[in-house]
């Protein structure tokens, strides 16, 4: 039998499957359809300060081999997070909650990290500095490494929680700003989140999302995650989490053979709602053909 088990940051994943952030709303949708129990950990939907409505209409764009959205980090506000929608995940789940927070500024950042720190229902915090659909928001710390660095050395003292922070690819080096995440006191990082991209409705001229551009993912962005995953595992000493186009088992262990000690699964969940349980089988299967016994001997071993 196939050891799934992981340890990250002091948290304990039963098997390395995470559904990403802004794939799996709070659970609820989801709960009905299998038992959550059969994933290692769950990072909910990006939450911020304040509610946000997000975006206009249309903020989903279908393109080959993935999709654009420019959703805006709707949600309720951490308020409400943290006293309704977050209780209501841990009734039905024991496993790691992930939440993910952004802002629009340092201080709205500060304020969130010291609310989900003393929530008993948050296990760790992902910092969200990388989304590409909000005007003006966390994205501007993620593509540069100086200020990311201080917005992580500064949140470290509030924050009491495991802090992953989660890495904008829309870089021009990578591991500059992971090394930066990482000084800043990160005690691990997760990569990637979307590209930016565009598409254009050729019969209007327009661009058929209402942001004009939004966030790539599906399997089409695979290789540039697996590449930078790789990168990074290399360069820096905290774990790394692995996260884009993930949909099936062969590729979540290709993406722990680069270096990342567990996986998130983004769009493939919104194809199929049964994806991260049949992908976390499907990664017992490749091991067992692999004659691989624990999980740990892949990512300890890097290329």
């Amino acid at each position: 039998m196939v050891n799934l088990n992981t340890d990250i940051a002091g948290l304990h994943f039963e098997n390395p499957v995470i559904p990403a952030s802004g794939t799996f709303g709070f659970g609820e949708d989801f709960a009905p359809l299998w038992d959550l129990n059969r994933v290692g950990g769950i990072a909910v939907k990006g939450t911020t300060l304040e509610p946000r409505y997000g975006n206009p209409l249309p903020r989903i764009a279908e393109c080959e081999g993935g999709m654009l959205n420019c959703v805006g980090l709707q949600n309720p506000g951490i308020e409400k997070v943290l006293s309704e929608k977050l209780p209501a995940l841990r009734s039905v789940y024991k496993g790691v909650i992930l939440l993910n927070i952004s802002g629009f500024s340092e201080q709205e950042y500060l304020s969130c990290c010291e609310m989900a720190s003393q929530s008993p229902d948050v296990d760790a915090i992902e910092l969200n500095v990388s989304c590409p659909n909000v005007h003006g928001g966390g994205m501007a710390f993620g593509t540069d490494a100086k200020a990311l660095g201080l917005l992580v050395a500064k949140l470290r003292p509030v924050c009491t929680k495991p802090l992953f922070v989660k890495l904008s690819p829309n870089v021009t080096d990578i591991v500059a700003v992971a090394k930066a995440a990482e000084e800043g006191g990160a005690d691990g990082l997760v990569l990637i989140n979307t590209l930016l991209g565009m598409r254009i409705n050729i019969n209007t001229r327009k661009p058929i999302l209402s942001n004009t551009t939004g966030g790539l993912s599906g399997d089409c962005i695979f290789p540039i995650a697996l590449r930078m995953v790789y990168q990074v595992s290399n360069a820096c000493s905290v774990p790394v989490i692995g996260c884009g186009g993930v949909s099936s088992g062969e590729q979540a262990v290709e993406m722990m053979m680069a270096g990342a000690r567990a996986v998130q699964v983004g769009s493939a969940s919104l194809r199929d709602p049964w994806a991260c349980p049949r992908i976390a089988q499907e990664i017992a299967d490749v091991c067992i053909k692999l004659k691989i016994n624990s999980i740990s001997d892949i990512w300890q071993k890097t290329l």
